[in-house]
């Protein structure tokens, strides 16, 4: 892969965080889309921040926030982005500072590379360009930053090895969790001590990846930009995320976006 498709991504997420922190620090107003789910200026700005880098490259763009390209013409595309501007924009909106900026690379329904990157902490997560290790980075000065000093700096991230007869934390609400959810939840607890960890947006993902959870299940619906990202960071550390119908690890670029 090119060691610059890489570099674009990280300075896409992090000049797209820039944007959003801008304006999370003001007063901003609430639009409601056709599926009722809630954006703001935010998502639109950050949107077009990442497209004027991801132009730079050869690939096509599927994001959240763009007119969505006709499956005639996608199922045609082999290798392409997929991006989420703005990841959790009800965490947004709470002001929480659980929300990200999401950028993968997808080939042949796989994904190449990911990165994801939390404005308010100013944690970088990024996989190797050759999908061999996943490392974190925390930013100084975000007006002030070198990608080359980040790749050179960042550390690798393990996830934590368990078995179903010690603690298992998994991701989930702490205050809230649908009956799916809770069913999973009481079946680790007849062999296991079970902690719930919360996070919203994709930090989940990050979560397990660094080992500060094990296992993530997710019930409720998903698009394939809220989890293109998290899947090539989780899966260049060797975690799998899986399709609960298919039993396989989730695919992309699909005619129907949905998980």
């Amino acid at each position: 892969m090119d060691k610059n498709n890489l570099s674009i991504a990280i300075k896409a997420s992090i000049e797209a965080g820039k944007e959003i922190m801008n304006i999370y620090k003001k007063d901003f107003e609430v639009f409601e889309k056709a599926d009722e789910s809630p954006l703001t200026i935010a998502d639109q700005n950050a949107n077009q921040i990442i497209n004027s880098y991801l132009d730079k490259t050869i690939f096509p763009i599927i994001s959240e926030e763009n007119k969505l390209t006709d499956y005639s013409i996608r199922k045609d595309w082999d290798t392409c982005w997929i991006v989420d501007p703005l990841d959790g924009t009800k965490e947004f909106i709470k002001r929480n500072g659980e929300f990200t900026v999401n950028i993968a690379l997808v080939s042949n329904s796989k994904p190449i590379l990911g990165v994801i990157y939390v404005p308010v902490t100013k944690e970088l997560f990024f996989t190797a360009q050759d999908m061999s290790s996943s490392f974190v980075y925390t930013l100084e000065n975000v007006n002030n930053y070198s990608v080359d000093v980040i790749l050179n700096n960042a550390k690798s991230i393990v996830p934590e090895t368990f078995n179903d007869k010690e603690l298992i934390k998994i991701v989930g609400s702490r205050s809230h969790l649908n009956k799916d959810t809770e069913d999973f939840v009481n079946e680790k607890k007849l062999t296991s001590e079970v902690e719930i960890v919360s996070k919203g947006s994709s930090l989940k993902f990050c979560l397990v990846a660094q080992g500060k959870a094990h296992l993530y299940p997710r019930f409720a619906p998903t698009m394939e930009w809220d989890t293109a990202a998290g899947q090539a960071i989780c899966e260049a550390v060797g975690v799998q995320v899986i399709d609960q119908i298919t039993n396989q690890p989730l695919k992309y670029n699909k005619e129907n976006l949905l998980n």
